[in-house]
């Protein structure tokens, strides 16, 4: 930790730095596998997708900004090297494959984005419980831009309700079991 005149404790600075790390992890992951849909979707809807998908890679490069500069703030360093991405990352890896059709990348970037969603949540309760407003303010920021991207890719797959052809989320059971 570096010296700063920040008024949070060097405690606090500390687990706020530790989390923010985390989640850069995170954003990081989210962000190359964003590229990957964007460079692999295949199929009908292939300009619509390939254009959402870089609109949200986009905002997740701001993620990513957002939350390293919080940690050098804090008098942290930002881990963000891709290594230290790859062994951090809380993501599943991506869930579809490079030559996809456009189904099985809208699943697999829900899959991130949800994901990464829940780990923002869970980030704006620990920093709020750090008395660390600023940190929780960023990942609130995070969640919301992260609901609406999923509500857009959610919408190229909805019919009426929210279904998978013949697969799940990974790790789920069928909602039907």
């Amino acid at each position: 930790m570096y010296d700063t005149l920040n008024d949070l404790s060097k405690s606090i600075r500390e687990r706020m730095v530790a989390l923010l790390n985390e989640r850069l992890a995170d954003a990081i992951d989210l962000r190359t596998q964003l590229k990957v849909a964007h460079w692999n979707v295949k199929g009908p809807e292939f300009i619509a997708l390939h254009k959402l998908f870089d609109e949200i890679v986009e905002d997740a490069d701001e993620y990513v900004d957002l939350i390293a500069e919080r940690a050098v703030q804090l008098g942290g360093i930002a881990d963000g090297t891709a290594r230290q991405v790859a062994e951090n990352s809380s993501l599943d890896e991506y869930g579809a494959t490079a030559g996809g059709g456009c189904g099985e990348h809208v699943f697999a970037v829900a899959d991130a984005l949800a994901a990464f969603g829940r780990l923002a949540r869970a980030a704006i309760d620990t920093a709020s419980k750090a008395n660390d407003q600023d940190t929780a303010d960023i990942f609130t920021e995070i969640s919301r831009g992260t609901d609406k991207w999923l509500w857009m890719v959610e919408a190229h797959a909805q019919t009426g309700e929210w279904t998978r052809p013949s697969a799940t989320r990974r790790g789920e059971a069928h909602p039907s079991h």
